[in-house]
């Protein structure tokens, strides 16, 4: 199934994907060494001593881009599962990096200011949650991202979302000491699934659980446990704290993806959270 993203035009993501020289394929040593198939995602920027942040599900590339623009201090990986919508978010950057005019502009609001290098913003084809798992190594990451992410309504497809046990284990793994993940979505049956895993691995000193979700989603968290038992943090490892709006944003926006902006259209609410690495 094709979206159409290139409007007729080939897309070229370039040297902004990361390529299998740079992540070549799991070897089977991964069998009998977990750790055999990490890599140094650092290494795949013009500056590897940047700090790194990961955007899960970059979609179209919109926040990643006004980001990045953003804090070129920083070194930014997003990775994207839908083959045209990676490969449409690296051609945006690639075009932007060569000062070519970025197509999606003007229906996304993206700012019109004179581009950037982008050296700084890779994009990467693959399932985020098992890259996390399988590649990364430990205490590198300080932002994860999580914007919109697919909420996969029916029940046969909840072990699907991202947020389960074994991500937010792993989430703990790779985030430096007071790294965070941060949460957005718009859908209140994922807020509740959200909410009821937040309860178990996120101390709350501010009272910033949304109690009320969590048990609501507590019924289909129990339900994915039998059925894929991970186990428990002995010690909550991270910390519930508010959300604030990514600089990026638009007025009245938290992150300014092309979601939000859709979405916001339509009088949806929104729900936000930051979970910081203790």
């Amino acid at each position: 199934m094709s979206f159409g993203l290139g409007r007729g035009r080939a897309l070229e993501p370039g040297a902004v994907a990361v390529s299998e020289a740079e992540l070549p394929p799991m070897s089977d040593a991964v069998m009998t060494d977990p750790l055999a198939g990490r890599v140094d995602p650092r290494a795949w920027f013009a500056d590897p001593g940047r700090p790194l942040e990961i955007e899960i599900g970059s979609g179209k590339g919109t926040f990643l881009i006004q980001h990045a623009e953003q804090h070129p201090e920083t070194n930014f990986l997003g990775i994207e599962w839908a083959r045209e919508f990676f490969e449409y978010a690296a051609d945006r950057i690639r075009r932007r990096r060569a000062g070519l005019a970025d197509e999606e502009t003007g229906r996304d609001e993206l700012s019109a200011a004179p581009a950037r290098a982008l050296l700084n913003v890779r994009m990467l084809h693959a399932d985020a949650s098992e890259f996390i798992r399988w590649r990364v190594p430990d205490g590198i990451v300080r932002v994860i991202h999580l914007y919109f992410s697919d909420p996969w309504p029916k029940s046969r497809h909840h072990r699907r979302r991202v947020v389960q046990d074994r991500f937010l284990a792993e989430a703990a793994r790779v985030l430096v000491p007071g790294g965070e993940v941060r949460v957005v979505t718009d859908h209140a049956e994922l807020w509740a699934w959200d909410s009821a895993y937040f309860a178990d691995w996120a101390e709350d000193p501010s009272g910033l659980l949304d109690r009320e979700a969590a048990a609501r989603g507590a019924a289909d968290v129990a339900r994915e446990r039998r059925e894929r038992p991970v186990g428990m943090p002995g010690v909550k490892p991270f910390v519930m704290a508010p959300f604030a709006r990514s600089a990026g944003a638009g007025e009245g926006e938290l992150v300014g993806t092309n979601f939000e902006r859709k979405y916001r259209r339509e009088g949806r609410a929104f729900w936000a959270v930051v979970l910081r690495r203790a």
